[in-house]
């Protein structure tokens, strides 16, 4: 069953439900956020992580940014939104839906200026929640397309994570996992642990393991032996950002197992919602790239493995170029060996 990353409780005023991701697989808990700053902090702290979750909690931030706001008429009520938006706009620059969602709120609130502040309030609300429900949808598509790209009894590498925990139900990537057992094609998975925050070891291969699917655990650096040992039908992973001409950012060490694939001949996926896309970047090179607090990587888990004061570069993704993309999965169907024209004609 999927795992219920991210819901609304009550009605107006409400919070933000979350799984505690930075917990997993330990203890399982959930985050409560009745303001914009634990809404802000939970994205940057990444108790609730993954592109579309992301995107959520943005528009659900911006409900619980003007829940109790005590504006009259429209023209203060949509300054003190603005300052909610462009507030949650700084927790994380890479994943696009998030400012795909705060722009959408954005507008919605815009498109009913003529209503009534406590009006406005429920029509966002229920925007939010729209973009729940959508994404829950869009996910079980993504699944079923991507799984007609996947052979029976095949072995799927992948890495970081792009399942439940990373959408509002059901995932991106693993969703063509999940859709592909479904059918019964008795699939494997190798899941790569993703260094430096292990969300390969802590919440993908936790999520497959939940859903019955065989998964082996390997490091990073043994991608290269796997593929060389013939254990690697493809590789399925997601994505934060892509670019018009289909160059994609996902977590770092993402581009590097693209590249492997590519040496040892194995079919190299991207899945992600349409929402992922921005075509205001012609490349990849525009993608804004995350830099992470050093300690993440000299103290991971409270425990320091590197010598104090050592000086760190931590960027939290890296950009694939589309020529090392067999097909971007998404919920319109599948783009072939991406190319601008292509990318263009499936998303506009």
């Amino acid at each position: 069953m999927p795992v219920p990353t991210i819901d609304w409780v009550g009605k107006l005023p409400g919070k933000i439900k979350m799984v505690d991701q930075t917990l997993l697989p330990n203890q399982f808990k959930f985050v409560y956020c009745s303001d914009v700053k634990c809404a802000w902090d939970a994205i940057k702290r990444l108790v609730v992580r993954g592109a579309p979750a992301i995107g959520i909690a943005g528009a659900m931030g911006t409900v619980v940014g003007i829940q109790k706001s005590k504006a009259k008429t429209f023209k203060p009520f949509r300054k003190e939104l603005k300052k909610v938006t462009s507030y949650l706009a700084t927790s994380r620059p890479t994943a696009v839906n998030l400012f795909w969602a705060l722009g959408r709120m954005e507008r919605v609130a815009g498109e009913n200026s003529d209503k009534t502040v406590p009006e406005l309030k429920q029509i966002l609300l229920d925007e939010a929640l729209a973009i729940l429900d959508e994404d829950k949808k869009i996910c079980r598509t993504i699944g079923r397309n991507g799984a007609t790209l996947v052979k029976k009894g095949a072995t799927i590498l992948t890495h970081c994570n792009a399942g439940g925990l990373a959408t509002g139900d059901y995932g991106t990537a693993l969703a063509v996992m999940f859709a592909a057992q479904d059918q019964g094609k008795k699939i494997r998975v190798y899941a790569d642990e993703t260094r430096p925050l292990l969300q390969g070891a802590r919440l993908t291969a936790w999520e497959l393991m939940k859903a019955k699917i065989p998964v082996t655990l390997i490091c990073d650096n043994m991608a290269a032996q796997v593929m060389k040992e013939g254990r690697i039908d493809c590789v399925v992973v997601g994505a934060d950002r892509i670019a018009a001409n289909g160059d994609a950012a996902n977590k770092i060490g993402t581009y590097g197992v693209a590249i492997l694939a590519k040496e040892h001949g194995v079919p190299f996926y991207v899945a992600a919602p349409v929402s992922t896309f921005d075509l205001t970047l012609k490349t990849g090179d525009g993608i804004p790239i995350e830099e992470r607090g050093a300690e993440e990587v000299t103290e991971g888990f409270g425990r320091r493995t590197a010598p104090a004061k050592v000086k760190v570069y931590s960027p939290a993704f890296d950009v694939t170029p589309a020529k090392y993309i067999a097909g971007i999965i998404t919920e319109r169907g599948v783009i072939r060996k991406p190319t601008t024209a292509k990318v263009r004609k499936m998303i506009a």
